[in-house]
């Protein structure tokens, strides 16, 4: 792992995500993958989440949550390119 490869990216997903077990999956692929972070509920039914490590993952990440777990429906996600804070220990499901 070289530090230039680290990054993060902060995701906003919006469809049927909420009642599907899309933070609980999200947390098992960005383990799968090496990722730090968090993903949460969003009052509008949404889900966000934030994730950090190599770009290579990340990638694979977002490309995860394009469809998410079987039952999801995945209508958009908006996602921003962030700089490595390195400020995350693991990856959990918060509020």
């Amino acid at each position: 792992m070289v530090w230039e490869d680290m990054v993060r990216v902060h995701l906003w997903v919006e469809g049927r995500v909420q009642g599907v077990f899309f933070r609980a999956s999200t947390q098992a692929e960005a383990h799968r993958l090496g990722l730090t972070g968090w993903v949460k509920n969003c009052p509008n039914n949404s889900v966000e989440a934030a994730a950090e490590g190599e770009k290579e993952k990340l990638e694979a990440f977002v490309a995860w949550c394009h469809h998410g777990p079987p039952g999801a429906r995945v209508d958009r996600v908006r996602l921003q390119w962030e700089e490595y804070r390195g400020e995350f220990i693991d990856f959990r499901i918060t509020r």
